[in-house]
């Protein structure tokens, strides 16, 4: 092997400890007890909505807009009437979200040992790239990281072949001697391996780690 590239969210950013943490703090100010039911709802919608941008049916900021939409209401709390003040609004739980930003305690210790290994370090990621980058600024990885490839960025998301692909062509490395690792097995796995890289899934719930994923 002579590159990785890592997925971003819930690879090597816990994305959804720190949305639960945010949507948990984040309720009592909409007049809703923190309860685990509106936890799950919150990421029920996310997942309904998020893949509404990645299609190019919404805007970045038209998603978290129709989040609102679906989850305001399910709180009683009355959806802000303009897209300014929805924006606006929905800057409550960012805020938060931010706040409680933090990566996976294996994700460094991997990108070391990557880097160790002399190979080129990716990340591809179905995000914004203002957003993608901060958030690896913020957890102390961007140092480690030669590209960073978005949604945004690209023009595309995974599974198409071409976003693991262009990928590899920015880190100046060919598929077959590149590895793909992440959390979702569709996104991370099937679909690199259709585009010729090796793939490896990474299941934290199993106990699997970076590091070990690596060896």
């Amino acid at each position: 092997m002579k590159a990785v590239i890592f997925d971003l969210d819930n690879t090597l950013f816990d994305h959804t400890g720190s949305a639960e943490a945010a949507v948990r703090a984040w309720l009592p100010s909409l007049g809703a007890d923190p309860s685990d039911a509106l936890v799950a709802e919150w990421f029920a919608i996310e997942d309904r909505v998020y893949p509404r941008w990645l299609a190019g049916e919404l805007t970045h900021q038209g998603q978290r807009r129709a989040r609102l939409h679906e989850f305001l209401p399910l709180v009683d709390h009355p959806v802000p009437a303009t897209e300014p003040e929805q924006d606006e609004f929905f800057t409550g739980y960012l805020n938060l979200y931010k706040s409680h930003w933090s990566a996976y305690p294996d994700a460094r210790p991997a990108l070391e040992l990557a880097q160790g290994n002399g190979w080129r370090i990716g990340v591809l990621t179905n995000g914004s790239t203002v957003q993608q980058n901060a958030k690896l600024e913020t957890i102390g990885l961007a140092d480690l990281v030669d590209v960073v490839c978005t949604t945004e960025s690209l023009g595309l998301s995974k599974p198409d072949p071409q976003s693991y692909l262009q990928t590899c062509a920015q880190l100046g490395v060919d598929p077959a001697e590149t590895l793909m690792i992440g959390d979702n097995l569709a996104l991370d796995v099937t679909g690199a391996q259709a585009a010729g890289l090796t793939a490896r899934h990474l299941n934290r719930p199993a106990g699997d780690t970076l590091t070990d994923l690596l060896h």
